[in-house]
């Protein structure tokens, strides 16, 4: 069975991803500023995410379709706390608002049985 997030990506494209300029790795964190855009004094934000349609540069793929994200391993904090609804057992209204902006059904407990 393939990750129903490796089919989807939605959250890359619907959400601004913004978190502290520490976790860049000018600052010792490990998420690249190259990757970054400036927010405010203290924020930084995934290069694409701040638009009236974001959608994060460092998404690979097609939206619903196969997509990843590129830089996985050096995400930020913000990305590593948003789970698939249901992975866990329990739901993610966020998950579920994603995939709804893209015409996908929200995932189900039988996404990962």
């Amino acid at each position: 069975m393939t990750h129903p997030c490796l089919r989807c990506g939605a959250c890359c494209a619907t959400f601004r991803v913004a978190f502290h300029w520490l976790e860049t790795d000018v600052a010792g964190g490990i998420t690249p500023a190259a990757l970054t855009e400036h927010l405010d004094p203290h924020r930084v934000n995934m290069h694409g995410t701040n638009a009236y349609q974001p959608r994060c540069k460092s998404l690979v793929g097609e939206v619903g379709v196969a997509a990843h994200c590129g830089v996985y391993e050096v995400r930020p904090s913000p990305c590593h706390e948003l789970k698939p609804a249901w992975e866990d057992g329990t739901p993610s209204p966020q998950c579920d608002k994603a995939r709804v902006k893209h015409g996908m059904q929200p995932l189900t407990p039988a996404d990962f049985a």
